[in-house]
Order: C-alpha cells, then sequence, then structure tokens
C-alpha cells in the first residue's frame, strides 16, 4: 500500500473532551463564510462584471486578493513540513514560490493591456481561430483539474485531523463534505465576491502564523537563535539539516534535478491561470503594477512566516515525530500548534480551532479561484458563443455549470484515488503552466513572427511531453514516494520534466513558426485585410484613445 498523508491513525490532537466545541465552532465559522459569499454574490448577466469584477477594483484591495491567491492549504501543510524534515532544501521550494509573482510582474502589463483573460483569448493574438482557443482552453483544464484533486485532498485530510478524527474513513468523508460545501460557494461566487474572501483570509492566516510562531519563541526565551540551534538538533539530520541536498524524494542528477524543480516551481506558479483573471480586474496598467506591488509584498511576509513556522516546528515538536505522522511532513503546523501551549488548556483548543478555520477558508478559496478559472475558459473558450446559440444557454449559466461539472469530477476523481500519494499532481500542474504558458505568452508579446502552427506544436508539444515524462519519471514509480512504489519503470531521472520540456516547448515554437527548411517567406492575408509576414497577426498599437474605444473581453 502506498503512503498515506497521516501514517498514524491513532492521531488526537484535541481529545474527546474538547472535539464537540471544536467542530462546532468550525461549523458556525463555514456557516458564516457561506452566508457572507451568498451576500456578496453579484446579481448580474453582464459577463464582465461576472469575470473580472468590472475592472474596477481597487488597487491595493486587488493586490490583497492577489496575495491571498498564494495562501492556499497545500502551501499552508506542505511548506513548513518540507522546511521541518528537509531544512536547505525546503526553503529553496519556498524562495522560488515567492519569486514567482516577479516572474508574472514581467508580463502582467502586456496582459492587462490586451484587455484579454483567458489563455485561448492571450493565445489568439498571433493565432487567430478557434484551433488557439481550444488549445487555451485544453491546457487551463489540465492545468485545473489536477491542483483541484490535490487540494480538495489535503483539506479533507487536514479537517479529519484537526477536528482529532484522522480514521481513512473520516478523511473521505470530511473531503466529501468539504468538496460539496466548495461547490456550492463556487457555484454563486464571481470574481468581485471571491476578492472579498481572499482579502479577508490574508490577515487572518498571517495572524494565526504569527501567533504560533511567538509562541514557540516563547518556549525558547524569545530567542530566534536558540529556536533556530533546537531545529537543528531536533532533525533528522543535523550535520545536513542546513545544507543541499537532504531532500528525501529527490530524484538523481543533482544539480540537473534542482535547476529543473526551480524551474517548474517558479514559472509555474508564475503562470496559473486564475492570476490572469485577477490582473485583468485592475482599471489599467499601473494600477495592475500598483497590485502586484502589494501583492508581492504580503507574499513575500507570508513565506518568511512559513520558514519560521517549518523551523519552529521542528524545534518544538522535533523531526522524527513529524516523519512519523506524515513521511511527507504535512502535519507539522497542526503538530506546533497542537504543542506551543498546554495540554487541556482552553487558549490550546481555541488556536487548534483557528488553525482549522484558516485551513478551511485556504482551501475553500484556492479551489474556487481556479474552478472559476477554468469555468471561465471553458465558457469563452471552449463553448464559444455559437455553442451557446445552439444550447439556448446564457453565458452566465454555461458558467456556472461549468463550475459545478469542475468541482463534481475533481471529487469524485479525489475520492477514487484517495488511498494514493497524488501530490506529485501538484508539480504536474506547474510543469505544464512552466511548458505551455509561459512560451507561449513570451513568444505571442515578443515575436512578431509567431503564428497558429507554432502555437499548437508548442502547446500540445509541451502538454504530451509533461505527460509522458511525468508518466516515466520517479514521481510515479521506482521510488518509496511515488504513486506506484512497487512498480519500477522511471526511465526518465528526474522528479520534475520543467529542465527538458520548457526548452522543447520554445523550440517547438520557433521551428513550427520561422519553418527554417523553407527557402521563400509566405505571406498571409490577416482578418484587418493587412498582409504579415510569415502568417502571423499584427497587432496594432491602438494607444489610449484606441484602448479606450476598445471591446472589452473580446479576442
Amino acid at each position: 500500500m502506498t503512503t498515506h498523508l497521516l501514517s498514524v491513525g491513532s492521531l488526537d490532537l484535541i481529545g474527546p473532551a474538547a472535539r464537540g466545541a471544536v467542530i462546532c465552532a468550525f461549523l458556525v465559522f463555514i456557516g458564516l463564510c457561506l452566508l457572507w459569499v451568498l451576500a456578496l454574490a453579484t446579481q448580474t448577466d453582464d459577463p464582465e462584471h461576472l469575470y473580472v469584477a468590472g475592472r474596477s477594483l481597487p488597487p491595493v484591495f486587488n493586490g490583497v486578493a492577489m496575495a491571498g491567491e498564494q495562501i492556499t492549504v497545500v502551501i499552508l501543510v506542505s511548506l513548513p513540513g518540507a522546511i521541518a524534515l528537509f531544512g536547505y532544501d525546503g526553503i529553496s521550494s519556498a524562495v522560488d514560490s515567492a519569486l514567482a509573482l516577479g516572474v508574472f510582474l514581467l508580463l502582467a502589463a502586456r496582459i492587462r493591456e490586451t484587455r484579454r483573460y483567458t489563455l485561448g483569448e492571450l493565445f489568439s493574438l498571433r493565432a487567430e481561430g478557434p484551433g488557439a482557443r481550444v488549445a487555451g482552453a485544453v491546457v487551463t483544464l489540465c492545468i485545473a483539474v489536477p491542483l483541484l484533486m490535490v487540494q480538495l485532498r489535503a483539506g479533507g485530510i487536514t479537517a479529519a485531523l484537526l477536528i482529532g478524527m484522522p480514521t481513512e474513513t473520516a478523511q473521505v468523508v470530511c473531503t466529501v463534505l468539504m468538496g460539496c460545501l466548495i461547490t456550492c460557494f463556487a457555484g454563486v461566487a464571481d470574481l468581485r465576491g471571491n476578492s472579498f474572501v481572499q482579502a479577508a483570509k490574508v490577515p487572518v492566516a498571517l495572524a494565526t502564523l504569527t501567533a504560533v510562531i511567538l509562541l514557540a519563541l516563547r518556549r525558547f526565551d524569545w530567542s530566534p537563535a536558540s529556536l533556530l540551534s533546537a531545529a537543528v538538533d531536533n532533525s533528522t539530520s543535523p550535520d545536513e539539516y542546513l545544507s543541499p541536498g537532504l531532500w528525501a524524494h529527490s530524484a538523481g542528477l543533482g544539480p540537473l534535478g534542482t535547476l529543473s524543480d526551480h524551474i517548474v516551481i517558479i514559472l509555474g506558479t508564475a503562470m496559473m491561470p486564475h492570476l490572469l483573471l485577477r490582473v485583468s480586474a485592475g482599471r489599467d496598467v499601473p494600477t495592475a503594477r500598483r497590485s502586484l506591488g502589494v501583492a508581492v509584498g504580503l507574499t513575500g511576509l507570508f513565506y518568511i512566516l512559513l520558514i519560521a513556522t517549518g523551523f519552529a516546528a521542528t524545534a518544538v515538536v522535533g523531526g522524527g515525530r513529524i516523519g512519523a505522522v506524515d513521511a511527507k511532513g504535512q502535519g507539522a503546523p497542526i503538530l506546533l500548534a497542537s504543542e506551543v501551549l498546554p495540554h487541556h488548556s482552553t487558549s490550546r483548543i481555541a488556536l487548534i480551532t483557528l488553525v482549522a478555520c484558516v485551513a478551511f477558508l485556504a482551501v475553500l478559496t484556492a479551489v474556487a479561484s481556479v474552478t472559476f478559472a477554468a469555468a471561465v475558459s471553458v465558457t469563452r473558450d471552449l463553448v464559444g458563443r455559437r455553442g451557446r446559440i445552439r444550447t439556448g444557454i446564457g453565458e452566465p449559466m454555461v458558467m456556472r455549470l461549468s463550475v459545478v461539472a469542475l468541482c463534481v469530477v475533481s471529487l469524485v476523481l479525489t475520492t477514487a484515488v484517495h488511498r494514493y500519494p497524488i501530490e506529485f499532481l501538484l508539480t504536474f500542474s506547474l510543469s505544464l503552466a512552466a511548458s505551455c504558458v509561459f512560451p507561449a505568452l513570451v513568444y505571442s508579446f515578443l515575436w512578431a513572427g509567431f503564428d497558429r502552427r507554432g502555437l499548437l506544436w508548442l502547446v500540445y508539444g509541451g502538454l504530451s511531453l509533461c505527460v509522458l515524462l511525468t508518466l516515466f519519471s520517479p514521481a510515479v514509480s521506482g521510488t518509496a514516494y511515488a504513486l506506484l512504489p512497487d512498480r519500477d519503470f522511471d526511465l526518465f531521472p528526474l522528479h520534475t520534466p520543467g529542465l527538458v520540456s520548457v526548452p522543447a516547448a520554445f523550440l517547438l515554437g520557433w521551428l513550427s513558426s520561422a519553418r527554417p527548411w523553407e527557402r521563400t517567406p509566405r505571406h498571409r492575408r490577416t482578418a484587418s485585410g493587412e498582409t504579415g509576414d510569415r502568417g502571423h497577426v499584427l497587432i496594432p498599437d491602438r494607444g489610449a484613445a484606441g484602448r479606450a474605444s476598445a471591446p472589452t473581453g473580446t479576442a
């Protein structure tokens, strides 16, 4: 049998005496969140107000909400655990995640200037036609569904642990219940309502992490140096804890594997489809830049607190106990919250309840954002206007139905594979974003010769490479941390495919667009009546007046 998130089924952090109070407080919090979301739901049929809040979100508010997009339940439980068990390597992953918004900042102004907010619409910049839109929708769905599965599974298992019922049956039940609640939330939410919940989550999460860290510091006489020294001493490998290479499930080839992981985490996190909607909600390009500046600052603070939480967990709980509960360390923040205060105290129960509420907010907003972005892509790019006319259903209704369908499919898949370690699906989604989205946007914005054939070769070639290389990687077989540890067909030595798939996608896009084997240049008439060299679509510089009069949300 494969490794479970919780390896110790008898672990009970709360105790039977306080379990009822914690569950009641948790349910009240969930009910208040759902009522708030229903109150924030926009009753409008205007797609632009539904998808990008009418492009009217204030820059600071949108920046706080954008920072909230980075606070997911997987990040909350995975990064502190990785730091607690693997030290330097976990810190490296946290730094990579923090750098992702900096990469997104390089393209955000160009994305906002186009007034387009789905991958299909952005792919159509130089490749008009349904093929580009379908490619954008396919990539969005392939990124979203694995992300949803990982988030739902982590949220359900974390909830089961926090309420003191870590059995496998309780984990599945919590996953299903949370999935149903989140489906109700995502089915009525729009970008504005989701933004309010995201913005509220940021101070709550930062305050909770700060409180846990300060309580841990109090045990070491408020000395960060003493806490770090205790973390090294209580780790599983004190001599190697602050050196690279301790990550137990990393593949071979040393620095090349590490470089591949860096590429996937930085580029993949920066190219998530839900970030496109978020940056498009600003009034103009300067507003989008200000929002990103706020998001970068808050996200940096969040990751600093996560790193401190990982060290505190090792110092207070110990690496051996964290690894005994979960081989990947995902129980570290919960164990830390249960140990920093005396047992049987009211304050300890309150702290654990607060952690449970933050975890629920994290999974609620993360799943809603990813599902909403995927549903918008399905509505705009895959179904299209002709499909909506044939069915006689309005665009908002198609989007709502797509949200419910995506949540149901993801929940069914998550429940079906609940006994297997599917955390590798997170890096698979990041690999797709890094290999398919980043090269396509770079070429679309910076290379006039990029055309439809180049886009399709790049997108589908990068997608195929990611699937094949992941299938034959150590993440699926050949190691104790793989999906199928008893099988051994890991022909590709790297844990993530980014080192190969990202350069290959750039190469495929260049070869199929430039076609150096053809001697004579080809000319193709574009939709605007101008002749574009090598078949690309010319994008005129309309200026401020042109942008003001351009139709919104069109491709």
